[in-house]
């Protein structure tokens, strides 16, 4: 895939879309709503600075949690959300996130930090660098997955340890668009050979065992993958 194949797949999806319309009509109420032009901003930057922490929370604890599929209302959300996108890392049905999904996320983010410092103007601005942000996310996705090799040092970097976490060992490199996180609490590893080997890293621990008392991601699967005992 040549870089104009992967912009233009990138850029006319219309998941990404959506996030560009949605950062056009939050950003214009932003500065509608604005009576000072810091509060925007100072709520803006506060995104931009705690992203990588919920983007490294929520894949951590939420996505490789085990709750979710234990419970009939949430086991399709977690399946549709990151289970398949395990099982099969080049099925790119699952690639971008679930709008119904990542909305939510980027308001539960975005809107509280932006009310408390601007109010509705910060809180519309907090949103519109959300979807922007949410967009960076997707775009390092596609490249981590997409048969395209960056020229970029940083996003081979990126690509090859989320490549790892998906072919190696989950329960390490979370990060999509940035790792500090990941070094922080010490869940980075560089190279394969830094930690062992998975026996879930396609099934997320949904083993034969928690299938049997899970049974809802299964029946919910046309193929069910019962990798792990």
């Amino acid at each position: 895939m040549s870089l104009t194949d992967f912009l233009k797949a990138f850029f006319t999806h219309p998941t990404v879309l959506a996030y560009w319309l949605m950062a056009a009509i939050s950003g214009g109420l932003g500065i509608h709503w604005a009576e000072a032009v810091w509060p925007p901003v100072v709520a803006t930057t506060l995104i931009g600075l705690f992203y990588p922490l919920a983007e490294y929370g929520l894949h951590r604890y939420v996505l490789h949690g085990r709750f979710l599929y234990k419970v009939p209302l949430t086991a399709s959300l977690w399946k549709r959300i990151h289970f398949d996108h395990h099982r099969d890392p080049h099925d790119l049905r699952v690639l971008f996130g679930a709008l119904y999904t990542t909305v939510p996320t980027i308001a539960l983010v975005a809107l509280p930090i932006g009310w408390t410092v601007g109010g509705r103007a910060g809180a519309a601005a907090a949103f519109a660098a959300g979807s922007l942000i949410i967009c960076f996310y997707e775009f390092c996705h596609c490249v981590q997955h997409l048969h395209y090799m960056p020229k970029s040092p940083f996003l081979q970097r990126i690509k090859r340890l989320h490549l790892a976490h998906h072919f190696h060992n989950e329960t390490g490199n979370y990060g999509i668009t940035s790792f500090i996180w990941d070094r922080v609490f010490r869940t980075l590893y560089e190279e394969a050979k830094d930690i062992p080997r998975s026996s879930t890293v396609f099934n997320l621990g949904y083993t034969r065992a928690e299938a049997e008392r899970y049974p809802w991601v299964t029946e919910l699967s046309k193929s069910p993958r019962g990798d792990g005992d």
